[in-house]
């Protein structure tokens, strides 16, 4: 009998794990891009990716997450434009298929909001990066939407004639809606 409420008391010792919303739910979630060429937005996707993403909404400090993107799944709405983008000149994604982010610390900044640091390497090279996201509590769910922006030269993305940045400008603002349900 000991060893039965022993056992229970572990288990009951343990809020935080049942509080962790951890599984991604990949058909309500997207990860999406807006460029600038030639003074235009141009808005696309990315239609593959994964995440792990472990999150307590009350401990949101507590937050881990990893992502990665397959840069061949790139949607830019024009199929000449998607097979021009995976080139070596832009991703090189036969040599660098996978863009990656992974976080290091989650802050509050307040009003719902917060900011994820973390590491983004594209094309083989890691830089620091911080993504603004909201927390958003839904029925056994958590809608993650954020975004924060990349100077696509500090990554050679659109390297020797597309570094012209009077053609596609060099900002470019990265938008994500993770939603992510308890395991």
């Amino acid at each position: 009998m000991r060893i039965i409420l022993l056992a229970l008391s572990c288990l009951l010792s343990q809020p935080a794990l049942a509080a962790n919303y951890s599984t991604l739910v990949p058909q309500q979630s997207s990860v999406t891009f807006v460029s600038t060429q030639m003074g235009v937005p141009v808005e696309g996707e990315f239609r593959k990716f994964n995440a792990t993403i472990t999150l307590d909404p009350d401990h949101p400090e507590r937050g881990t997450a990893r992502i990665n993107i397959d840069l061949a799944s790139i949607d830019t709405g024009n199929q000449e434009a998607n097979e021009e983008v995976v080139k070596p000149l832009w991703f090189d994604a036969a040599a660098h298929p996978v863009a990656s982010f992974t976080s290091t610390a989650v802050k509050p900044l307040g009003q719902g909001r917060y900011a994820a640091f973390g590491k983004l390497t594209i094309k083989g090279k890691t830089l620091d990066t911080q993504a603004v996201f909201n927390i958003e509590k839904q029925p056994g769910q958590l809608l993650l939407p954020g975004s924060f922006k990349l100077k696509r030269l500090d990554y050679a993305i659109g390297s020797g004639i597309w570094s012209d940045t009077s053609a596609v400008a060099d900002e470019v603002q990265i938008r994500f809606r993770f939603v992510v349900a308890k395991p």
